[in-house]
């Protein structure tokens, strides 16, 4: 964990959960499909740690979480409700573009925007997962 040099109450973001049904199918997604790495994976008492996150951004990561209830259930890929779950960064959106649909991943509205240029995908659960491309600063 980071240090609290600036007094700030938090020292950074840890893990967003994401509940699924299959952590090794959401595994393989995230990582062969979006390039996700493995952070952690332990089993204790049962029960799977499975966190996975962008090369480079180690403590910041999803955590694949079984969904065990009925009510969990109900919410896998819809647990935003509706809401994209996350937004990723790229230097190169054409780039990902074409590697997700050779993946057979469905892209859609993507857009240019004076800011950013973005599009929309799903993850296999249906959550919505928005890549966009930042302008390069000027040097």
């Amino acid at each position: 964990m980071a240090s609290r040099a600036d007094n700030s109450l938090l020292s950074g973001l840890g893990r967003l959960v994401v509940l699924v049904d299959d952590p090794d199918a959401a595994l393989a997604f995230y990582q062969d499909v979006l390039g996700f790495r493995v952070l952690h994976d332990q089993t204790a008492e049962g029960y799977r740690y499975l966190h996975v996150g962008v090369p480079g951004q180690e403590a910041v990561g999803l955590w694949l979480m079984t969904a065990t209830s009925d009510r969990e259930r109900e919410l896998i890929g819809r647990q935003c409700g509706g809401q994209p779950l996350l937004v990723l960064y790229t230097g190169d959106l054409d780039a990902v573009r074409e590697h997700l649909r050779g993946h057979g991943v469905r892209v859609w509205n993507e857009r240019e925007d004076a800011d950013s240029r973005s599009l929309h995908l799903a993850d296999l659960h249906g959550n919505v997962i928005i890549v966009a491309q930042l302008p390069e600063p000027a040097v």
